[in-house]
C-alpha cells in the first residue's frame, strides 16, 4: 500500500526536513516487507491566495482515487500508536492500494475535504506548526511499521 503525504507548503532545507527524510527512509525500509510504502510527499501551494477552500481543492487533487483518507486536525480523534498501526494494517488488508494523509495550511483543512476522511486524526488539543506535524506523522508511520513488524522500537 503506497502512502501519500498531501501537505500545504514547501519544506525548506533544515533540521526538520532532515528529520522527516530520515523517518521516511526508515518507514520505506521497514514497511517494504509489510507491503507498506513507499512514501510519496506531495506539497501544494495556493499561489493565488484563495485560502482554505483553494488549498482544499489542491489537496483533494493530490489524493489518489480510492485512497483511504486521513486528515490531521486538532478536533480529530486521539489514538494510540498501536491503534494507529492497526488502522493502517486494516486498510492494507482490505485491499486499499493507497493511503493518503492530509495536512492543511495555517487555517486547517477545508471542511468539505475533512468530511470525506476515513479518519480525522489529532496529535492532541494543541495546534502544531505544519513542519512539526509532518515530522510527527512520519515518525508515527515508522513506529506503526515497527509495531506491525514486531520490532522493539515501540515500548509500552
Amino acid at each position: 500500500m503506497k502512502v501519500h503525504l498531501c501537505v500545504v507548503g514547501r519544506l525548506r532545507a533544515g533540521p526538520e526536513k532532515d528529520l522527516i527524510q530520515d523517518y521516511v527512509a526508515r518507514f520505506d525500509r521497514s514497511g517494504r516487507s509489510l507491503s507498506l510504502g513507499p512514501v510519496n510527499i506531495i506539497e501544494v501551494e495556493d499561489r493565488k491566495g484563495g485560502g482554505m477552500a483553494a488549498e482544499g481543492v489542491l489537496l483533494a487533487r493530490a489524493v489518489p482515487e480510492g485512497a483511504a483518507l486521513v486528515v490531521l486536525d486538532e478536533r480529530g480523534k486521539l489514538v494510540s500508536s498501536p491503534h494507529f498501526a492497526e488502522r493502517i494494517a486494516d486498510w492494507r488488508d482490505t485491499g486499499r492500494s493507497d493511503l493518503a494523509f492530509v495536512i492543511g495550511g495555517a487555517d486547517g483543512v477545508d471542511p468539505s475535504l475533512r468530511a470525506k476522511a476515513d479518519l480525522v486524526l489529532s496529535f492532541g488539543k494543541m495546534v502544531w506548526p505544519h513542519m512539526l506535524a509532518r515530522a510527527m506523522l512520519t515518525e508515527q508511520l515508522y513506529r506503526a511499521a515497527s509495531i506491525l513488524a514486531g520490532s522493539p522500537y515501540h515500548r509500552v
